[in-house]
């Protein structure tokens, strides 16, 4: 993710003319930590779910009286080991108060989730238990995040609702890689009162040096390496190439000449993955042909895809 995110940085540096490096590098940071945000963000969709559980139940209970109903609520999913569990981590209440962090503009996806729970045989027959043990209550959630949340439209409605009333970036587009951080967080807890450590934002010092170091030299190389990339557009005239597309070469560019330690096929990868994720359909083609054609020149040799 942190080349995905000095393309997004550069991306946005060049279209703002008073744009200074000081200010992209600081929008770089801010876009590691929007990153981080989301993935606390999503431990706390359990606890949302279950705070509107509970009214619901609250509000039956009321119905119920005012007509003079027999209501006996079953509060197995409310009481919920594994959610509490999420609740109570310490490192995620940490996070979630530091960021400042909160879903009521994304209740459109609590409110609708629980709708869709209703029909969801997994759910059904959970609640149809007499009694749950702990892994049951892990499963249960578990398969929210992993069945359902993936590709549901509230849930990505109310993520860019969110963006916007939290300040964050991207949420929406890394919605499913770091959902994906999530569920593997997920599955390290094993027993009641249970608190594994989260993931770090970075795997190392050395990951979040690289990012800034690639994002100024790439600013630092910019014309150097537009002279190399319109020499071999041919046909195509250098203003109708797609930005995002000069953005991922000068990056990939600057990545290949710039840092040498880092071996040229991941290199070339990553850059065609990611312009096959942010690109337009063929992007990915046309990139590869003319990074193929300058490293050719410069008698360096790759695999390329």
């Amino acid at each position: 993710m942190v080349r995905t995110r000095v393309v997004q940085t550069l991306f946005a540096y060049y279209q703002r003319e008073d744009a200074s490096p000081a200010e992209a590098r600081k929008s770089l940071q801010k876009s590691f930590e929007d990153l981080y945000a989301l993935y606390i963000h999503l431990f706390g969709f359990a606890n949302e779910l279950i705070k509107y559980a509970e009214l619901q139940i609250e509000e039956n209970r009321a119905r119920a009286k005012a007509t003079h109903s027999a209501y006996i609520p079953d509060r197995k999913f409310i009481n919920n080991k594994f959610a509490a569990d999420l609740f109570n981590h310490r490192e995620i209440r940490h996070w979630t108060e530091e960021y400042k962090l909160d879903w009521d503009a994304g209740m459109n996806a609590i409110t609708s989730m629980y709708k869709l729970l209703q029909s969801q045989p997994f759910f059904l027959n959970y609640m149809q238990q007499e009694t749950t043990s702990y892994e049951d209550d892990r499963h249960v959630f578990r398969r929210i995040y992993q069945d359902l949340l993936p590709n549901n439209e509230s849930v990505h409605q109310s993520l860019e609702d969110m963006e916007i009333a939290l300040d964050r970036n991207h949420w929406s587009t890394d919605f499913e890689v770091v959902l994906s951080y999530v569920i593997k967080t997920m599955k390290q807890f094993k027993k009641e009162g249970d608190e594994p450590r989260l993931l770090p934002m970075f795997e190392n010092e050395d990951e979040l040096n690289f990012g800034m170091d690639l994002l100024q030299q790439t600013i630092d190389h910019r014309d150097e390496y537009s002279q190399m990339i319109d020499k071999y557009l041919h046909n195509w005239e250098a203003d109708r190439v797609a930005y995002m597309d000069r953005i991922i070469m000068l990056t990939a560019l600057t990545e290949i000449l710039q840092f040498p330690n880092i071996a040229l096929e991941v290199s070339l990868n990553e850059y065609i993955e990611i312009a096959k994720e942010y690109s337009s359909e063929k992007s990915h083609l046309f990139i590869n042909g003319i990074l193929d054609n300058i490293l050719k020149e410069q008698n360096i040799n790759g695999i390329t895809n």
